[in-house]
């Protein structure tokens, strides 16, 4: 007890204390810390890894992620480390022939190096490998022996968790980002349309989007958009089908694997849509995706700062979209009650659909600022403290009035103050499986195995033109994927002869560094 009061003496001292008194005074926060004096003889350093850093963005991290930890931990200082430093390559003269650093490499080595990170932040992308490659701690018997709280945890975040860790935790994260379909009801009650559900389909729901779409030119009523700022087709349908994970090659990256029936039933039902005008293009949204509004006098026009936005601006039933959509759609408020010509979208969301191949799975859930405890930690003790700071219930229902992330306890996860729709819509599912480690290893190892993609883009495009048939088109992906393959195979990161038909520009090049051109 004479501990802790020394400790919370020491810490009203500091300067920055009337900026988070509310969370000293949480006394279960208070509870959580692990230092008691700040006397040179108990300090600690505790080394916490990122992913990517530099010293303009130092601060930041720290705001974020340690500043009040440390200010609630006298006795430990923090140290940030990086897998990359921008600041190293700053002023550095560009040299095309230079390899790029590997950013997974780079973090493998400020794990295993003479002065290691204790704690490592990083992205989904690279926990499933870190696990393999025997980097990380796993955290199951330390949540046990402490018997912290983890049934508060959202379920998708705890089995997209386990998933990267074959059924184990080698991570916790208190935030995440989740995506739902965003859905207009008053263009669904106009056309008599029954309102969407949670759990549906994709057939249900385009056969929901094809009712919807009617009209002409600037007219014209969408019913689906794949994302908020329309984009290429191509990437639409990669997005659209991540869930099924369909790959384009074989595991050796030696055979083109698209010329199938799986492909040409998501190009059928993409390319579909783009002809019909179900989904709007690009050019539909920089042609009338709302314009500047009249004011009572009809000479003079207002800036409107949702032009190009077709959902807000009542043209496009439903929309997938993130959770920080709901910003925008809460600024729209505001600002239609300054403005009458700008009426207010009566919405809410329901689950991205789903495929009957691939159920209760959506691809549109991330789990970034993923906190891990390095193997070779020195001070594991600290490190696991520090996770548990950051993933408890009191720093959770802080971290909830944000509208950009959603943290990952689900007691606190609550709509925008003064709205009302349905959040659950917005972690339901689980997440896309990470990607297959040795097809990742393949991609690392042959960095020109991306221009293999960029030769579907424009043959898409034609398909969406009518200039090509889908079978045709793909089979002509699979064509020159194939020779693309076996160039890369023979010269796995060297410069490539150009191919033509690849690329928005007509043909494909790869920079001699193996970056894509």
């Amino acid at each position: 007890m004479e501990r802790r009061e020394n400790r919370k003496r020491v810490v009203w001292k500091r300067s920055a204390a009337a900026a988070v008194s509310a969370l000293m005074l949480t006394s279960t926060l208070a509870a959580c810390t692990k230092g008691d004096s700040d006397s040179d003889a108990d300090r600690h350093v505790l080394r916490v890894g990122f992913m990517y850093s530099n010293s303009d963005n130092d601060p930041y991290l720290r705001q974020q992620f340690t500043d009040s930890y440390e200010l609630l931990h006298p006795n430990i200082d923090i140290e940030i480390v990086s897998a990359i430093n921008y600041d190293e390559q700053r002023f550095e003269e560009p040299d095309p022939n230079k390899k790029q650093p590997d950013p997974y490499e780079k973090m493998k080595e400020m794990l295993t190096g003479s002065n290691p990170a204790d704690v490592v932040i990083l992205e989904s992308t690279y926990l499933k490998r870190a696990v393999q490659d025997n980097l990380l701690k796993q955290l199951d018997p330390i949540i046990q022996e402490d018997e912290f709280d983890i049934d508060d945890f959202v379920p998708t975040v705890i089995n997209g968790i386990k998933d990267a860790g074959d059924g184990y935790l080698y991570a916790l994260t208190p935030t995440f980002s989740g995506s739902a379909l965003f859905y207009n009801k008053k263009l669904f009650t106009e056309a008599g349309v029954t309102l969407p559900t949670d759990s549906m389909e994709w057939p249900d729901v385009i056969a929901l989007a094809k009712r919807l779409a009617k009209g002409d030119g600037k007219e014209r009523k969408f019913g689906l958009a794949f994302n908020r700022w329309g984009g290429d087709p191509f990437y639409d349908s990669q997005s659209y089908a991540a869930p099924l994970q369909l790959k384009m090659f074989d595991n050796k990256a030696e055979k083109m694997t698209v010329d199938q029936p799986q492909w040409r039933k998501v190009w059928n039902d993409l390319a579909g849509l783009y002809k019909e005008k179900i989904v709007p293009s690009a050019e539909d949204l920089n042609n009338g995706g709302g314009g500047p509004r009249p004011l009572d006098d009809s000479s003079k026009d207002v800036y409107d700062p949702f032009q190009g936005d077709l959902f807000i601006n009542g043209r496009l039933a439903m929309t997938v979209a993130g959770y920080d959509y709901i910003n925008e759609l809460s600024k729209l408020k505001d600002y239609a009650a300054k403005n009458p010509n700008k009426p207010v979208i009566d919405w809410d969301v329901v689950t991205v659909p789903q495929f009957q191949e691939a159920p209760g799975i959506g691809g549109n859930i991330y789990l970034s600022n993923l906190m891990a405890i390095n193997a070779k930690a020195q001070n594991s003790e600290d490190a696991w403290d520090f996770i548990r700071f950051n993933n408890s219930k009191e720093w959770a229902k802080l971290k909830s009035r944000s509208t950009y992330e959603m943290v990952s306890r689900k007691s606190f996860l609550k709509p925008k103050e003064g709205m009302s729709y349905n959040i659950g819509a917005f972690y339901a599912l689980k997440p896309v499986p990470a990607q297959d480690v040795e097809l990742d290893k393949l991609y690392r190892e042959r960095q020109n195995l991306y221009q293999v993609q960029n030769l579907a883009q424009p043959l898409f495009q034609e398909v969406i033109q009518g200039k090509k048939s889908v079978e045709d088109a793909l089979k002509e992906w699979q064509t020159k994927g194939d020779a693309m393959l076996q160039k890369i195979k023979d010269n796995p990161n060297g410069p490539l002869d150009p191919v033509d038909g690849g690329g928005v520009g007509g043909d494909v090049y790869v920079n001699p560094g193996g970056a894509k051109g």
